[in-house]
C-alpha cells in the first residue's frame, strides 16, 4: 500500500514516480480528466440547446471520439469515416442546429473540417508525396472559387459550395497518403465496396415499405439526401465491383465471384429504383467502354439486361416522360430535359457579355434564377449542370480552371493504363461518367458522392506516381527541366 503523508506539500517528482507515469502521459491523463469534467458541466446546459434531440445529444460524444482517434491514429480516424459516409447523410442531416438553410451548422460541417485539416497534416508531415501537379491545379480552382464567394450575392450559400470544394481537395490529397501500391489500392477498392452495404440494405427494407402502395413515382434514395446521389453512388460502386470481379490479382474464387456478381445485380436494381435515367447512362456507358476495349460478349449481355430493364413499368414510364413536353407554351407541362433545357436558355441568354470573364459569383445562378427563369415559381433553381452553372458563377476563368483538373487526372490515369489496364480503363470510364453527368445535375453540391469519386481518382494517380513507370516518367521530366536552354545564334 502506498503511505502518503497529506499534510505534506504535493510534490510533483514525487507523485509522478509513485503513480510511474511519464511527465507527457500524465499531462495528457490530467487535461483529460479537466476536460471530462468540464463537459459533465457543459452537457445539461447543451441538452437544452439541442431541444432534446438524441441524434444532436449523440453527436456531441460522437465528436469527441472523432477527435480522440484524430489525436491517436488520423489515418483509422480518415478509413472509419469512408466506410461509414456512405451510411451518414440522413444522420447527419438530423444532428444540424442554427437557423437553417446554408447557415445551419452539424456533426456533418464537423467531419468535413477534420478531414481538410487531415489532408493538411498529411502534406505537413509529407509534402514530397503530393505530386506539385496533383495539388497545383486544384488551388488555381479553390483561388477562384474563394474570389467568386467574395462577389457571390448569397455568401451563404456560397460559403457551403466553397467549403465542398475544400472537403473534395482534401479527400484527394488523403489518397495519395493512403494508397501508394497496388496492394493499398485493392484494399481501398474493397472498403469501399463495404460502404455500399448499410446502403444497400437500407433501400431494399425502404423498397419493401413503398411497395404496398406500389412503386408508381417511388424514386429510391436510400441513406443519401437525394435519389441522384445514391444512383451516382451505386454507379461507382458497380463500376469498382466489375473491377475487381475481373482483375486477377483479387484472387476469387467461383463463390466468391458469385457472390459478388449477385450483390452487382442487387446493387444494379436499386439503381433502376433510383429513377436517375444519367445514372442509367452513365452505368451503361462504363460497361459499354469495358465491352469494346476487353469483353465483346459483355456487349450482348447489355443488349439482354437493357431489353430486360425496358419491361419495368417505372423505367418504361421515366423513359416515355421524353416523348412529351418538349414544347414551351403557356400551359405546357415540360418533361425534366426539355425543363432544364429552357432554364440554361434562360440563364445563359440573361447574362451580360463583361461578365463572361469572371462570372456573376459563387452560387449566383439560383439567387438570380426568379429573375430570368419564366418558371421559377419563387424558387431559387440551381442550373442542373455544373458547366452551366460554373460558368455562370465563375466565368471562363472559372470553367477553365476547372477543367483542368480532370484534364490533369486523365492524362495520369492514360498513363496509369501501362501499369494496371483494367484498372486504368475503370477510372477512366468513371472520370467520362462524372463528366457526363455533370452536363444535366448539380454535382458539385453532393458531397458524398464526390469523396468517394476524388478518392479513387487520387487513388490511381498516386498508385501510378508511385510505380516505376511513374518514379521513371519523373525523372525524366527532371532531367528535361535540369537541361540548359540552347542559346540563340544572333
Amino acid at each position: 500500500m502506498i503511505e502518503w503523508p497529506v499534510w505534506q506539500p504535493f510534490a510533483k517528482e514525487e507523485m509522478m514516480r509513485r503513480i510511474n507515469l511519464p511527465p507527457s502521459e500524465l499531462k495528457f491523463l490530467l487535461a483529460a480528466c479537466v476536460i471530462a469534467a468540464m463537459a459533465g458541466l457543459v452537457l445539461p446546459v447543451v441538452a437544452g440547446l439541442l431541444e432534446g434531440s438524441y441524434a444532436r445529444l449523440a453527436a456531441l460524444p460522437a465528436l469527441l471520439i472523432f477527435g480522440g482517434l484524430f489525436l491517436f491514429n488520423k489515418r483509422l480516424l480518415l478509413l472509419i469515416v469512408l466506410l461509414l459516409r456512405a451510411s451518414g447523410d440522413i444522420v447527419l442531416e438530423s444532428t444540424r442546429v442554427g437557423s437553417g438553410g446554408s447557415l445551419s451548422l452539424g456533426l456533418g460541417g464537423a467531419i468535413n473540417g477534420l478531414i481538410i485539416l487531415m489532408a493538411f497534416l498529411f502534406f505537413i508531415e509529407r509534402p514530397k508525396l503530393l505530386p506539385r501537379k496533383a495539388w497545383l491545379y486544384w488551388m488555381i480552382l479553390m483561388v477562384v472559387a474563394f474570389a467568386g464567394m467574395a462577389v457571390s450575392p448569397d455568401k451563404g450559400a456560397a460559403l457551403k459550395i466553397v467549403l465542398g470544394l475544400c472537403s473534395y481537395f482534401a479527400v484527394f490529397v488523403c489518397a495519395f497518403y493512403l494508397v501508394r501500391t497496388p496492394e493499398e489500392f485493392r484494399s481501398m477498392v474493397l472498403l469501399i465496396l463495404a460502404s455500399s452495404l448499410i446502403p444497400a440494405v437500407y433501400g431494399l427494407v425502404s423498397t419493401a415499405l413503398n411497395a404496398r402502395g406500389g412503386l408508381s413515382g417511388f424514386r429510391l434514395q436510400g441513406t443519401f439526401g437525394h435519389p441522384n446521389i445514391f444512383a451516382f453512388y451505386l454507379t461507382l460502386v458497380i463500376a469498382l465491383g466489375l473491377y475487381v470481379i475481373k482483375s486477377a490479382e483479387f484472387k476469387l474464387d467461383q463463390f466468391k465471384r458469385f457472390v459478388l456478381a449477385g450483390y452487382l445485380g442487387v446493387l444494379f436494381l436499386l439503381l433502376l429504383l433510383t429513377q436517375t435515367r444519367s445514372a442509367w447512362v452513365a452505368c451503361f456507358l462504363i460497361f459499354f467502354l469495358y465491352g469494346v476495349k476487353f469483353e465483346r460478349r459483355y456487349l450482348v449481355y447489355m443488349l439482354v439486361l437493357g431489353t430486360l430493364a425496358l419491361m419495368v413499368p417505372s423505367v418504361q414510364e421515366r423513359i416515355l416522360q421524353l416523348d412529351s413536353g418538349n414544347t414551351v407554351t403557356t400551359y405546357a407541362k415540360l418533361n425534366s430535359f426539355a425543363w432544364r433545357t429552357y432554364l440554361w436558355q434562360s440563364g445563359l441568354n440573361w447574362m451580360t457579355p463583361s461578365h463572361y470573364i469572371f462570372g456573376y459569383g459563387v452560387e449566383a445562378f439560383p439567387f438570380y434564377s426568379g429573375m430570368f427563369f419564366p418558371l421559377a415559381g419563387g424558387v431559387k433553381w440551381g442550373a442542373h449542370s455544373v458547366f452551366v452553372q460554373w460558368f455562370f458563377d465563375t466565368g471562363l476563368v472559372g470553367m477553365v480552371a476547372y477543367l483542368a483538373i480532370f484534364y490533369q487526372v486523365m492524362r495520369v490515369l492514360i498513363r496509369y493504363y501501362s501499369v494496371d489496364k483494367l484498372g486504368a480503363v475503370i477510372l477512366i470510364c468513371t472520370l467520362i461518367e462524372y463528366l457526363v453527368v455533370s452536363a444535366s445535375d448539380n454535382m458539385l453540391s453532393y458531397l458524398a458522392f464526390n469523396w468517394y469519386f476524388w478518392l479513387v481518382m487520387g487513388m490511381g494517380w498516386s498508385v501510378y506516381a508511385n510505380s516505376e513507370a511513374g518514379k521513371q516518367d519523373a525523372m525524366k521530366k527532371k532531367r528535361t527541366a535540369l537541361q540548359p536552354v540552347p542559346a540563340v545564334s544572333s
